[in-house]
């Protein structure tokens, strides 16, 4: 028979609660990024890239980043801080949308704010984030397990 304690622990590492937990690290990684990417549109426009963002890619910090830096770096950046924070709350290609988020962390880290508090204080959050749900996928409210169900 099972104790009190055991019902607890098993109700709390079922499924269901990886799912909500899975959801929300989702959504709280994509809130992250999505905000950013609307930082660089032009208010009111879905993907106009305000010149603001080109001079910011121009100019140091971020003008570090091997290859990625002026234009191009504007538009990958924008277009990719858009698209990974929608795979990720749809809980769509979950794994390689928080791949892709990782190696922006880590490209952001090492090139952009290498200081060691900027890691301590937020990006290893974020690498946290997104190793988890690079390990465990998009969990029970995903459509990658209902795409994966469907497919047998």
């Amino acid at each position: 028979m099972m104790t009190m304690m055991g019902k607890l622990t098993a109700g709390l590492s079922g499924e269901i609660a990886e799912g909500i937990a899975l959801l929300f690290t989702r959504v709280a990684l994509a809130g992250i990024f999505w905000r950013s990417a609307r930082t660089k549109v032009e208010e009111g426009s879905l993907l106009t890239i305000r010149d603001t963002t080109f001079f910011q890619f121009s100019d140091a910090p971020f003008n570090q980043v091997p290859v990625l830096n002026g234009e191009l770096g504007a538009y990958v950046t924008t277009y990719t801080e858009h698209f990974l924070p929608i795979l990720l709350v749809l809980g769509l290609a979950t794994r390689l949308g928080a791949l892709g988020i990782l190696g922006m962390t880590l490209v952001i880290q090492i090139f952009v704010f290498p200081e060691v508090a900027v890691w301590w204080q937020t990006h290893i959050l974020w690498v946290a984030m997104a190793l988890i749900l690079i390990v465990r996928g998009g969990g029970l409210f995903s459509l990658d397990r209902l795409i994966g169900q469907r497919l047998g």
